[in-house]
């Protein structure tokens, strides 16, 4: 158990700065919006990035709802990829040790239980994703995951109304491994890009020591967004510190590849 949780060597901590010549060359971003789609930007972006018009309707999903109008092909057009963040992200080699390691865990209150099964199921929308993506950072070990969703707005509204009270409801307890180590798991309101119709963002941090005694420490970013009708998720965590950087870039570069996707099919109808 001690290899599995133990991060590799550190890269070097200067934040790296990374653009997405891509979308600027295709003309879906302006010019003076470059720098905030880079790694070094303020905890809130200044302004608010396009997003999909809420007030077009949406195709009825089969329940009678307002489901997605995403196609699965769109939904893939809309995840992440490694180009978009840069090195050292690669596509991911599998889940991530620390994910039954340390977020397979128990805890008395009901509330935070759920937090923690939503994490480590990797259902942060409420269901199942549509399609999901997932990249590692191969010097820290580091695993950013990236889903799009498939619930109505109103369930997903209701899921991120949820997520607000967490850092409330689970701003500190304890928790239990299968292998019966005690965790200290914190819970933050954490910050987000001012991208989409709603989100919410969390930092949870669960420290635990391994079986020979050494401090073990994972940091979890977590971020859920609707864009329109639409909504995705991501979790970035890895053990130590892990940079809010790559969370916030990825954040933004998501809502406004939701938005222009869901944008591009309505021009092509």
């Amino acid at each position: 158990m001690t290899a599995a949780i133990s991060p590799r060597g550190r890269r070097d901590p200067r934040v790296p700065r990374v653009l997405l010549p891509c979308l600027l060359a295709a003309g879906l971003l302006p010019l003076t919006g470059c720098a905030a789609l880079g790694l070094e930007h303020p905890a809130t972006a200044p302004h608010p990035l396009p997003t999909a018009d809420a007030s077009s309707p949406a195709p009825k999903a089969a329940d009678g709802g307002d489901g997605s109008a995403l196609t699965d092909a769109q939904a893939r057009a809309a995840l992440l990829t490694e180009t978009d963040l840069g090195a050292p992200w690669s596509p991911t080699r599998g889940a991530a040790t620390w994910r039954d390691g340390l977020l397979k865990a128990t805890t008395a209150s009901a509330e935070c239980q759920r937090l923690l099964d939503v994490l480590y199921t990797d259902e942060l929308l409420g269901a199942p994703a549509r399609v999901a993506a997932g990249l590692d950072d191969a010097d820290t070990d580091a695993q950013l995951r990236h889903q799009i969703g498939t619930r109505r707005r109103a369930d997903v509204d209701a899921f991120l109304a949820w997520l607000r009270t967490m850092p409330e409801r689970c701003a500190r307890f304890t928790a239990a491994t299968g292998r019966g180590a005690a965790e200290d798991v914190r819970v933050s309101g954490a910050p987000l890009p001012e991208v989409g119709d709603a989100r919410q963002g969390l930092r949870l941090t669960v420290a635990t020591t391994t079986p020979d005694g050494a401090p073990a420490l994972l940091t979890l970013d977590v971020a859920a967004v609707r864009v329109g009708e639409d909504s995705f998720a991501l979790t970035n965590g890895g053990l130590g510190d892990v940079p809010n950087d790559a969370t916030q870039a990825a954040v933004q570069i998501g809502a406004l590849r939701l938005a222009e996707v869901r944008r591009q099919g309505r021009a092509q109808v």
